[in-house]
């Protein structure tokens, strides 16, 4: 868990999950905590 980017909140309009990619963060390196855990298997980002 100590090597993931959890976001809590995402209030920007294009999303700092975009800005993380853009910045070179994989996708399976950032953890949508926003969403379900349930809901996260879906999300094409990491799950925990």
């Amino acid at each position: 868990m100590g090597d993931k980017v959890w976001i809590h909140q995402d209030g920007l309009e294009d999303g700092i999950a975009d800005e993380l990619l853009n910045a070179g963060i994989p996708q399976d390196k950032i953890v949508l905590g926003f969403h379900h855990p349930d809901l996260r298997p879906y999300t094409g980002f990491a799950i925990r």
